[in-house]
C-alpha cells in the first residue's frame, strides 16, 4: 500500500510541509527532510524549482529562483534523494510544474521516482482530464499517486470528477490567489471549506495556501484531513536555518 494511504489510515490532522529543493543552500535538501521527519511532520512536499512558477507567491518564487541559481536541477534532486529511504519512512511527494518533467522525460521521471521511493506527485498545471487519458496508466505502473488541486471556484461537478479519479488526497487551495502565508481565514474561505466538507468525498482532503500558524492550521483541520504549510516554512528557513526546524513545527501544533 502507498505510504500516503497508510498515513491517512494511521493518523488524523496531518501536517505536511513544502519546501523548495536546493534552498536555502543547494545541499540542504536531505537535511531538511531528515529534520522535518524528526520533528514529527507527517508528509513532505519537495518543490522542484522552475523558472516560471505561475501558481506560487513571491516567497516560493524567490526560493525557487535561489535554488536554480544554486544549481538545482531535476537530475541533481534525484541524485540527492537516491538513498533517502534508508533514513526516511514518511510519505515524500514531489511538487512541480509539468515542463521540467517533460524535458526530463515523463517515463524516465516516473522511473526515477519509483527507484527512490517517491510516493506521489503534484503538478498544478497538468489538467486532470489530460492526466486521466494520457498519463494515469504510466503513473500507476510506477506506483505513483498524482494529487489534484481544487479552488473555491471549482464546481461541485468537477470536484466529484476529481474525487473519482484521485488517489492519495485532494489538495484544497484555500483561495483563488497564489500561494502565501496568511494569519487567518476569511468568511468566504470558511464557507468553501464547509461546502467541500459537506460533499463527503471518498478521497482525503488537505488544505493548503495561507496556512502559517497554529490558528490557521487548527481551522484547516476542522474541515479537512490535514494542512500544508509552504511559504511560512520557507521564510522560517531563511531566518532561522535548517537546524531550528523543530521549533517551527512545535509552533504549529
Amino acid at each position: 500500500m502507498n505510504r500516503i494511504d497508510n498515513k491517512f489510515k494511521e493518523k488524523k490532522n496531518l501536517l505536511s510541509i513544502y519546501f523548495s529543493a536546493g534552498h536555502p543552500q543547494l545541499e540542504d535538501t536531505v537535511t531538511i527532510i531528515k529534520n522535518l521527519q524528526a520533528s514529527g511532520v507527517d508528509m513532505i512536499e519537495i518543490g522542484l524549482p522552475f523558472s516560471d512558477p505561475l501558481a506560487d507567491g513571491p516567497t516560493i518564487q524567490k526560493s525557487s529562483t535561489k535554488a536554480l541559481n544554486n544549481g538545482m536541477t531535476t537530475e541533481k534532486l534525484f541524485t540527492q534523494l537516491e538513498n533517502i529511504r534508508d533514513q526516511i519512512d514518511i510519505p515524500l511527494i514531489i511538487m512541480g510544474y509539468f515542463n521540467p518533467m517533460i524535458q526530463f522525460g515523463i517515463k524516465k521521471f516516473c522511473h526515477r521516482c519509483n527507484e527512490i521511493g517517491i510516493d506521489g506527485i503534484i503538478i498544478p498545471d497538468l489538467p486532470v482530464e489530460v492526466y486521466h487519458e494520457d498519463y494515469k496508466s504510466l503513473f500507476d505502473n510506477y506506483g505513483l499517486y498524482n494529487m489534484f488541486l481544487i479552488t473555491p471556484q471549482t464546481s461541485n461537478e468537477r470536484i466529484r470528477y476529481i474525487d473519482k479519479v484521485s488517489n492519495g488526497f485532494i489538495y484544497m487551495v484555500s483561495s483563488s490567489s497564489v500561494t502565501g502565508a496568511k494569519n487567518t481565514f476569511q468568511k468566504n474561505q470558511i464557507e468553501y471549506f464547509k461546502r467541500v466538507d459537506d460533499m463527503k468525498l471518498k478521497t482525503p482532503k488537505i488544505i493548503g495556501f495561507g496556512i502559517s500558524n497554529s490558528e490557521t492550521f487548527n481551522t484547516a483541520i476542522r474541515y479537512s484531513d490535514g494542512a500544508i504549510i509552504g511559504s511560512a516554512f520557507i521564510k522560517f528557513l531563511e531566518k532561522k536555518g535548517v537546524n531550528k526546524i523543530s521549533s517551527f513545527v512545535s509552533s504549529i501544533r
